[in-house]
């Protein structure tokens, strides 16, 4: 038989399965659709339960992905540039594994118990594939790469010089992670299940299953694509990663202006305001705001909008115009913390032996001064806070209260009555997890409290916070896709109640927003599962082992690389050009010192020197409703409801670690992906555009792991022009008179 005619017996067993599914369809009862039309045009109304899912396959595969992926985002978070290895790479990279697994293993079933086993049960289905990926992200909440409480180790051991033992960081991880467990369990029912609860960033996950599921006849299919692109990104970043790091931010201002100091506080992409800077390297482009390649384009805009005012109009005209909170005594971009008279402040010395503020010490060295652009990141956060709840309120208040309102009355969909073939979770689970969890984390908070200060009461205080915040901040994910973020309300309040212990702080933010996180991720997972009609036993199972697994694995590596790398996360100590700055764990660390340490009365209260930043609050509370009165003022102008402020404020959340060079790139990635391959490229980009982003992903961390081991351990580098950073070494002088810093002139 001919290739031609396989080809056509191919095609026309594909187009009676897709008029068997058109036929299955039209049996629906018009009642039983979605009634969401997003949800009715991506998610298939059909269902095979027959498909084999708890396959050895899935979990050699799920195992596999779970812990490299465990340890790659682990291992990149210390770095300058960190890089997060999204589910999406395994989703891409999985795919021909599984197929190459269905072709080779044997066939032959065997007796496991009273039930008949086969290493190869059949083709590698879609149910596998999305088991194994949730299986790889289940320890970390929206792909944000590991577990957050790594970070509470991190500065304990990195920052403050302190000891925590290995049980106890293991401990507060695994609880952490869990606890959200509990909170997703008992709410389950009320956002899940409803039709009228959509979760729209499931839809993404949806659409790319599918798509990469489908039938590929092209020449050059998905997997080639992947392996030819992936390899070109394992092979380009020698050259960011070791040969030519200059290329990871290129800031050709300060090439020009190389004895500038306004000039590079412009044009540094690292420590200044990136005017012209950009990056060559991958990781720069997709380490804090993650791949540009899979954030849509009007998002990309949203961010560019807000991030343009705040950095080259709002920045400019409090440093150098107004010299706002003295901004011209600290660099022009820096997260570090300062006294009066702009040097660096001496944390270790205000610590006393308890771990608590010594106030001598605080006073002799006077208040905790932050950078203008720190100060004002602050300001933008307490902003977003406000107006995220007024902008969902007052725009989508009533359809959220209509969605819950039906969704109460309990009308069955498609996708919920499919569902009911599979044995659902029994309520116990989630009940014995949760006293589990809790009785654990009391253990933590009594027995070892010493090394983690945070009581008991505080335990059941955040605990308590994050039961309260779930439930609406659950509906708002689940009907708008916006998530507002809560870590600045637990860091103010344990820093009102109580002040001085800044581990105690980190903790109860901990367990109070990050459970509520892990809890809307959960959810968002359970709701993907639900579309995708997988059993919920084997949800529930793969997302608790993979949140062991990938905990435990996060603790070892930052165990390992705490131990064994020299000054670790003390960029001042460190060697020109090291990669291990840490910085999400700096800011965290500086969050730790002004909420908990120090606490917010003597920096945003009465006592410090920003509480005019609490106006902030205020307006962001009150813009959203200035904007809803002008749409009900003018409803035919349609662009004012375009006007998302939480999105404008919050468009540099990420800012610091992030810094503009990340920012530019990324804009500038995503706005010639999602706007012009889109517009004038749309099938190219619907074939390619996610697994491109995926083999970039996996390309950057495969090499950078492997020059670690080969090259970075071997104590092996290279001194050059190319690995002497941007070049703007001027960029963090400040520019107040009188102000004496190293290699800084004087004015």
């Amino acid at each position: 038989m001919g290739s031609m005619e396989i080809e056509g017996l191919r095609a026309n067993e594909l187009k009676k399965k897709e008029r068997e599914e058109e036929e299955e369809e039209a049996k629906i009862d018009e009642d039983e659709l979605s009634p969401i039309e997003e949800v009715r045009l991506t998610v298939t109304n059909t269902d095979d339960p027959t498909l084999p899912v708890w396959t050895f396959r899935m979990w050699f595969l799920g195992l596999i992905s779970c812990s490299l992926l465990s340890f790659l985002n682990q291992f990149f978070a210390y770095r300058t540039e960190p890089l997060v290895i999204t589910q999406i790479t395994v989703q891409v990279a999985t795919l021909p594994i599984g197929h190459f697994m269905a072709k080779v293993l044997p066939k032959t079933k065997f007796k496991l118990g009273s039930k008949d086993f086969s290493l190869n049960p059949g083709p590698f289905n879609m149910k596998e594939h999305v088991l194994i990926s949730i299986f790889a992200s289940a320890g970390s909440a929206f792909g944000s790469g590991s577990a957050y409480a790594v970070s509470i180790v991190n500065i304990i051991k990195a920052f403050y010089g302190r000891d925590i033992s290995f049980v106890a960081g293991w401990i507060l991880i695994v609880t952490t992670q869990v606890l959200g467990y509990g909170w997703a369990g008992l709410l389950r029912k009320y956002v899940v299940e409803p039709a009228h609860m959509w979760w729209p960033s499931t839809l993404v996950q949806v659409s790319l299953f599918r798509a990469l599921h489908e039938k590929d006849h092209q020449r050059m299919s998905r997997a080639k694509f992947f392996l030819i692109a992936m390899v070109c990104s394992f092979a380009w970043y020698v050259m960011p990663g070791y040969l030519f790091p200059t290329l990871s931010s290129i800031s050709w201002v300060c090439w020009v202006f190389s004895k500038s100091v306004t000039a590079q506080q412009l044009g540094s992409g690292m420590r200044g305001l990136g005017l012209g800077a950009f990056s060559l390297d991958w990781s720069t482009i997709a380490s804090f705001l993650f791949s540009p390649l899979i954030c849509p384009f009007f998002a990309i805009m949203n961010v560019f909008a807000g991030y343009t005012i705040i950095i080259y109009i709002v920045i400019p005209i409090a440093y150098w115009g107004l010299d706002l909170y003295s901004a011209k005594t600290f660099p022009i971009f820096s997260s570090h913390l300062f006294t009066a008279k702009g040097s660096v402040y001496n944390i270790t010395a205000i610590v006393n032996n308890k771990f608590e503020i010594n106030m001598e010490e605080y006073q002799q060295q006077g208040r905790i001064n932050l950078s203008m652009f720190f100060a004002l990141t602050y300001g933008f956060g307490f902003a977003t806070i406000a107006s995220t709840l007024t902008h969902v309120g007052f725009f989508y208040g009533r359809e959220i209260y209509e969605r819950f309102r039906e969704s109460y009355k309990g009308k069955v969909d498609i996708h919920t009555r499919l569902m009911k073939n599979y044995k659902d979770i029994p309520n116990w689970w989630f009940y014995l997890l949760l006293v589990v969890t809790v009785a654990v984390s009391l253990f933590l908070c009594t027995v070892l409290k010493d090394q983690i200060q945070l009581p008991w009461w505080g335990l059941l205080l955040s605990c308590f916070m994050a039961f309260l915040f779930t439930l609406p901040i659950s509906i708002i994910t689940a009907t708008t896709n916006q998530t507002p973020g809560l870590n600045i309300i637990t860091e103010y309040v344990l820093g009102i109640i109580y002040p001085g212990r800044p581990i105690a702080n980190v903790c109860f933010k901990t367990y109070g927003y990050m459970s509520m996180a892990q809890a809307v991720s959960f959810l968002n997972d359970f709701k993907l599962g639900h579309y995708m009609k997988i059993p919920p036993r084997s949800m529930f199972l793969v997302q608790f082992i993979g949140t062991i697994i990938a905990g435990t694995i996060n603790i070892g590596v930052a165990w390992w690389l705490l131990e064994s790398i020299e000054n670790i996360c003390q960029d001042d100590l460190l060697p020109l050009n090291s990669p291990w700055t840490c910085p999400g764990d700096r800011v965290f660390f500086d969050a730790s010192v002004i909420w908990g340490l120090v606490g917010p009365r003597r920096i945003f209260g009465t006592l410090g020197n920003y509480a005019a930043l609490n106006w902030f609050f205020l307006g962001g509370a009150v813009g959203p409703i200035l904007v809803w009165l002008l749409h009900k003022a003018f409803p035919k102008q349609y662009w004012i409801p375009l006007i998302n402020l939480p999105v404008l404020l919050g468009a540099t959340a990420s800012m610091p670690p992030a810094t503009t060079v990340n920012y530019n790139s990324w804009i500038l990635v995503g706005t010639i992906f999602n706007f012009f391959i889109f517009r004038y490229r749309k099938k190219w980009w619907q074939r390619y555009n996610y697994v491109l982003s995926a083999a970039m992903d996996a390309g950057v961390a495969f090499m950078g792991v492997l020059l670690y081991f080969s090259l970075s351990m071997e104590d092996k580098s290279l001194d050059w022009w190319g690995t002497q950073g941007e070049h703007c070494k001027l960029a963090t002088c400040p520019t107040a008179k009188g102000v004496i810093a190293d290699g800084c002139p004087t004015f």
